[in-house]
């Protein structure tokens, strides 16, 4: 378990775009980030399907809240498309989780076209996979 959720953090590469701050508002801004999924093994273990609009767990030591908005910009596999995903806080594993799940956070998708469309090719992706007993990164 362990070393799948090394090697699956391996394949799933992550940048920081934007540190989340004071805005012109008050509040504060969402964070911004870039992820790029590489295999349809690492797809599966992060994809949240149990949550009503898709949702994706993101491996980070970052801080979040829950209810956060968060930012995705989701590149799935070798395809050229690049989806600006929103969606909010709706899980956490915090570092030295039970079983040896990965640290990071599960971003519930927003209703937006654009977050859809990308739950929509992730589905796509995975097809018969999604009913597999395989564990993933948040069950």
């Amino acid at each position: 378990m362990i070393k799948e959720a090394q090697r699956t953090q391996e394949q799933m590469s992550t940048s920081h775009e934007s540190e989340s701050g004071d805005n012109t508002e008050g509040g504060k801004r969402p964070r911004v980030w870039s992820l790029t999924i590489n295999s349809k093994s690492t797809l599966y273990a992060a994809y949240i399907s149990f949550f009503k609009n898709g949702g994706f767990f993101m491996p980070t030591s970052a801080k979040f809240e829950m209810g956060e908005e968060v930012f995705l910009m989701l590149t799935l596999m070798d395809s050229p498309t690049k989806y600006m995903v929103s969606g909010r806080v709706a899980w956490i594993t915090p570092s030295g989780a039970q079983m040896s799940q990965a640290e990071g956070i599960g971003i519930h998708f927003d209703t937006d076209e654009n977050s859809q469309k990308a739950r929509a090719e992730i589905t796509r992706i995975l097809g018969a996979v999604l009913g597999a007993a395989r564990p993933t990164h948040t069950m």
